[in-house]
């Protein structure tokens, strides 16, 4: 996914099983209209086109059959999302090149494979749209007219003959009205019940049909994409990480490591001459010793900090509040800390990233007085959302640590999000598959 300076929208709930139901009878309903008229106008179209391309008069007429396939198509594609529950997926169609001519565009939708597909799709579709249609409408049928059969039996010319005997008869209830009545309302009861099943079914066979054609090769193409830019974002991420690891590591351990093995040389020098210095010499370089093993903790924590691998997400963020130059507010559902609720190993790092930077960040360019970190679940999604009360103007485009950011929540498949207006507040969003 790309990173975006913008709200996500919410997941969509799924409708109640009446609201369901009504919006799967329209769906199906519907369909039936719109699968002759996209049958009769593409057959039509498809049929003189051929015909005529050798007159080339047809090849207009097939590509403006084409791009009628394409619009009726569109129309599918606005009625999945009631159906399937999922956001609505437009392929990217062949565009005409920059100053083409006539010719060169009426050619562009004959060499586009899902214009094909969509051609396809209007033209067979009337063979799902049929067979659903008439499923549903004779369960519809049978469900009210069942069910509601007390009410007009006394209406209906019955049986009198002995040969002549209803469904009631046939299967030895007898020729009174309460058989008859229960009979047929037990009959409508089982119709209603399986009312919703039965429709359902009905829309997601005819949906599935079109999501098939209409979308299928659409989604493919997303998802490699969507793949290549984590196969990019991963590298990248990787690439930044061990530039900043080498940066620090030159700048800080291996510079004091240098020192050390001066002051080591210099207190073997002074040994027979000067010991007093020597020993000074020496004290220099346990102290050197130490704050290089401090300097390689901290580089080490930026890795992989044991506290996270042995203990969680919540205490290995606590520790990095604890060491906060402004005041922090830590939310984290414990759970995540538990075994029953310890999170994929990739997730958790990436967290742990994404709030380390974010508080890097804070203390280097907001000017802010206080933070906040609130790391919780949400659905199949870990959000961590990273704020501060500081000067804003943080964006992606900027650097400031956000790139390296979103290169690793793309990387783990994740979505980052940064509001922040000029003035502030600042907040960090990162949205992560569990």
């Amino acid at each position: 996914m790309t990173a975006v300076a913008a709200t996500s929208e919410p997941p969509t709930l799924a409708p109640s099983i009446p609201r369901q139901l009504f919006l799967d009878s329209g769906y199906v309903l519907l369909g039936l209209p719109l699968a002759l008229a996209s049958f009769i106008v593409l057959i039509v179209g498809l049929s003189v086109g051929v015909g005529l391309v050798v007159t080339v008069i047809g090849l207009p007429i097939l590509s403006g059959t084409l791009y009628a396939a394409r619009a009726l198509a569109d129309v599918e594609r606005l009625r999945l999302p009631s159906v399937l529950r999922q956001p609505r997926i437009r392929p990217h169609y062949r565009l005409p090149e920059a100053g083409a001519n006539a010719w060169r565009r009426i050619f562009v939708p004959m060499r586009d494979a899902q214009s094909w597909l969509d051609l396809a799709h209007g033209i067979l579709r009337l063979i799902a749209a049929v067979g659903t249609f008439v499923v549903t409408v004779a369960w519809w049928a049978a469900a009210i007219a069942g069910s509601l059969y007390w009410a007009y039996d006394w209406a209906l010319p019955h049986p009198s003959g002995e040969g002549d005997q209803d469904l009631a008869q046939l299967l030895g209830l007898g020729d009174s009205t309460t058989a008859r009545i229960g009979l047929n309302t037990a009959l409508g009861v089982f119709f209603l019940i399986t009312l919703p099943i039965v429709v359902r079914g009905c829309a997601l066979l005819q949906a599935s049909f079109a999501k098939a054609m209409l979308t299928g090769v659409a989604e493919m193409r997303d998802r490699i994409t969507v793949l290549e830019e984590q196969k990019r974002a991963a590298v990248s991420a990787e690439a930044s990480a061990l530039r900043r690891l080498e940066r620090d590591i030159h700048d800080g351990p291996q510079q004091r490591l240098v020192r050390l093995a001066m002051d080591l040389s210099r207190a073997r020098m002074q040994l027979a001459s000067d010991p007093e210095a020597a020993g000074r010499t020496i004290d220099e370089a346990v102290t050197q010793t130490r704050d290089t093993l401090a300097e390689l903790r901290a580089l080490s924590r930026g890795i992989a900090p044991p506290i996270l691998v042995d203990r969680g997400l919540p205490s290995a963020l606590a520790a990095i509040a604890a060491r906060g130059l402004v005041p922090i507010e830590l939310q984290v559902d414990p759970q995540l800390g538990t075994p029953a609720g310890r999170l994929d190993p990739a997730v958790e790092n990436t967290a742990y990233f994404v709030v380390a930077e974010a508080l890097t960040n804070v203390a280097k360019h907001a000017r802010a007085t206080e933070a906040t970190v609130a790391v919780a679940r949400h659905g199949a999604h870990l959000q961590v959302r990273v704020g501060d009360d500081g000067q804003g103007g943080a964006h992606l485009a900027k650097g400031h640590g956000l790139a390296g950011i979103a290169d690793r929540v793309r990387a783990a498949g994740g979505e980052l999000t940064v509001v922040s207006p000029s003035g502030g507040p600042t907040e960090v969003r990162a949205d992560l598959p569990l």
